[in-house]
């Protein structure tokens, strides 16, 4: 097919929109933590940037979109993009030039290993960091986004993701998980360890991301229809229903708490977006209200029962609504919107297909970050000194302070 203009514009602004939503994703997190640890926190995020914007163009794309290997990987021939030009793709989104759509799926990848970075902030060392996003991409991100989108098994098999539920979310939530067991608790945790420096941070991080992510489900169309439309309204809805879902639920036992109604809206916008192409807009109500609620109570469950201290929630929020938007997508996929047959058309087959993804996935991710993680433990040390947190990463990793005056 030859390149269309409109769909050919429609990607670039998509692919601009989600690597605005890495800068939102900082501010986000940023704002969540202790003053002292904000610049950090910011920096974890806006490196990937750099990291995964390298590791993409020379070699991530090629395993990830590279002849299928198996069903498990993909080959070299796209290594450092060779054949991927002006031209379009004649496997990938067939109406746009193949560096369009490359770059596209490069910040998917992108702002997946800096989800990962909210779970161990305060206390993971910088570098160790750089490193295992790397490893990450390579290993754990490459390989599931090949077996997903890529024509790998999970594609093969029929199991359903939009615009990364799976690839995205479940994997780079269950990979934080399993950072969190190797490093342990943050000194101070609970109580000191979650005060938020600057909610209204929080808010514009929440906001960016919000509109980052109408590029991450609509673009996710690869084209600027009427797809691409339905994604975008669906993707409105799941947010609007889930932040209010959270704001109410918070109420029920303090007051409705900003911190809560825009984490909220984030997991609305998790939890559709595997979702996003397959439904009907209306569906964004239960999915985001259901995500709402799962999340709210995982995360309960998580800090006060199980006394797992994942800084900034990205398990019970990224994990958990992912995995929900996963087992949605099979229950609310309707062939009158992307033109296959859900389960509210009978084959109720999809959902084992979407459970089977989930599990999957979220099995590979945790063993194999789990390696990962105390391989690069052993050789290079993942935690800061007690010192060093107890001073604060801002000066500790990286000799500068977010504000003036003393450091709490």
């Amino acid at each position: 097919m030859s390149i269309n203009a409109g769909d050919t514009a429609w990607l670039l602004l998509s692919a601009a929109l989600v690597m605005l939503m890495t800068p939102g994703l900082a501010f986000f997190y940023g704002g969540m933590v202790r003053r002292k640890n904000l610049l950090s926190t910011l920096m974890m995020s806006f490196v990937m940037l750099g990291v995964g914007g390298l590791v993409w163009v020379l070699y991530g794309y090629s395993l990830a979109f590279g002849t299928d290997m198996g069903g498990l990987i993909g080959g070299l021939n796209y290594l450092g993009l060779n054949g991927v030009g002006q031209a379009a793709s004649t496997v990938y989104a067939t109406t746009v030039p193949h560096l369009a759509f490359m770059m596209y799926q490069g910040m998917f990848a992108i702002i997946s290993v800096a989800l990962i970075t909210g779970a161990v902030v305060e206390r993971m060392r910088f570098s160790a960091m750089l490193v295992f996003a790397v490893l990450w991409l390579t290993f754990i991100y490459a390989p599931v986004a090949h077996w997903v989108w890529g024509g790998g098994w999970l594609a093969k098999l029929g199991a359903l993701d939009f615009a990364g539920g799976a690839v995205v979310h479940i994997n780079a939530g269950v990979s934080a998980l399993a950072l969190v067991l190797l490093l342990g608790r943050r000194k101070g945790f609970p109580g000191d360890a979650q005060e938020p420096n600057n909610i209204p941070l929080v808010l514009l991080g929440a906001g960016l991301l919000w509109f980052g992510w109408f590029g991450f489900n609509a673009g996710s169309a690869l084209s600027s229809g009427g797809l691409a439309a339905s994604a975008f309204v669906a993707t409105n809805t799941a947010a609007a229903a889930a932040g209010l879902t959270w704001m109410f639920l918070s109420w029920r036992n303090r007051k409705p708490a900003v911190l809560g109604t825009v984490t909220g809206a984030v997991i609305g916008l998790v939890a559709i977006t595997p979702a996003a192409g397959y439904v009907h807009p209306l569906a964004g109500i239960p999915i985001g209200v259901v995500a709402a609620g799962i999340s709210y109570y995982s995360l309960l469950f998580i800090k006060t029962r199980l006394k797992l201290d994942d800084s900034l929630d990205v398990f019970a929020c990224h994990g958990m609504g992912g995995i929900w938007g996963a087992i949605a997508t099979g229950i609310f996929a309707t062939a009158s919107v992307a033109g296959f047959g859900g389960v509210v058309d009978g084959n109720w087959a999809q959902l084992g297909k979407q459970a089977l993804s989930v599990v999957a996935v979220g099995g590979f991710a945790f063993v194999g970050t789990l390696a990962l993680g105390k391989l690069l433990d052993l050789v290079m040390g993942l935690r800061v000194s007690h010192v060093e947190e107890q001073v604060g990463l801002d000066i500790a990793q990286h000799g500068e302070r977010a504000y003036g005056g003393s450091i709490r």
